[in-house]
């Protein structure tokens, strides 16, 4: 009996520190992990949400891009941190939807990093380089054609990249898919020509289009952009194969203690209800807001990486 009055007291006292430690939480600088490069869309939210979070809390967020590996370096950097609060990750969807089924072996295991809260849905787009002189799906087409062997396209996530191979053999274009590095560094590609049709988000190239040197021919996961209201989307061109539905989450190294988790789903929940933060850093960069936490984001990225995994064999692709 003594024994386990022992281990209770000493599972009560833990409990009680814990929470004392999430009460005081943050007492330093914060480190956000994103496993896409510098100038990309998760990069400029997370110094936004950064700075919104360092009002309330005192501390400073600081971000840190690790970009590569198909956005598995990044995951591993997140898996490898300590789990105590002071170091969280925005990570793209397919580091943890996607990648599981293309390779044989990660570099991170799934069960060490842990959801805490979807943020955002990407409004994707198939654009081009506007000197190419095209404005529709069947006009890429056609431009592939007369000038084989040239065309080159990039995209973020398999789903998308499936359709574009689909396109290739079902209208006999000609064009080949390239690496993708990241957002910002494919909006470079795409603006100097050196890879003239991208398939990534809206916000990544917003300003292009609307500056007339980047041109939308359809969007990729079936959301009318309220931007681009005539852009049509996939099902408007007939197309009724595997849709993208890429977004970027919050995770923490899993061990993280629940009140500390907790904490940080309250707070960043009060940073994205608000209006004019909404309006500037997710609507007005054509982002759509996600909002599902802890184990129900968890539920929604399990079904989200069994549908991948369904796409990939679509795709006929095999892990490597």
């Amino acid at each position: 009996m003594h024994r386990w009055i022992v281990i209770g007291l000493a599972a009560l006292l833990s409990s009680l520190a814990v929470s004392a430690q999430a009460q005081d939480y943050p007492v330093r600088t914060i480190r956000a992990i994103t496993n896409l490069s510098a100038g990309g869309l998760s990069d400029i939210f997370m110094r936004a949400l950064g700075e919104e979070l360092h009002k309330r809390w005192g501390q400073p967020i600081i971000v840190e891009n690790r970009p590569g590996g198909a956005y598995n370096i990044g995951a591993r950097a997140c898996q490898d941190a300590a789990a105590d609060g002071y170091t969280i990750c925005i990570l793209l969807s397919d580091a943890v939807v996607y990648n599981p089924h293309l390779y044989k072996s990660l570099p991170f295991d799934e069960r060490a990093i842990q959801p805490v809260m979807n943020l955002f849905y990407l409004i994707q787009t198939l654009a081009v380089n506007s000197s190419l002189g095209v404005k529709t799906i069947d006009e890429l087409v056609a431009y592939s054609k007369a000038k084989p062997k040239t065309l080159s396209y990039q995209s973020a996530s398999p789903a998308p990249a499936l359709y574009m191979e689909q396109l290739k053999e079902q209208k006999g274009a000609d064009w080949v898919r390239v690496p993708f590095k990241g957002g910002a560094d494919s909006v470079n590609a795409m603006l100097t020509g050196a890879t003239p049709v991208s398939l990534l988000g809206e916000g990544n190239i917003i300003g292009h289009i609307q500056a007339g040197t980047v041109t939308p021919l359809v969007m990729l996961n079936n959301i009318r952009s309220p931007n681009f209201p005539n852009v049509p989307t996939l099902e408007d061109v007939g197309y009724r194969g595997a849709v993208s539905r890429a977004w970027f989450g919050l995770f923490v190294p899993t061990g993280t203690p629940r009140p500390i988790v907790d904490k940080i789903v309250k707070e960043v929940s009060s940073v994205l209800a608000e209006p004019a933060f909404r309006e500037k850093q997710l609507t007005a960069r054509s982002l759509v807001p996600g909002g599902s936490v802890t184990e129900k984001f968890a539920d929604e990225l399990k079904r989200d990486r069994a549908e991948a995994g369904q796409v990939v064999k679509a795709a006929g692709l095999t892990p490597q």
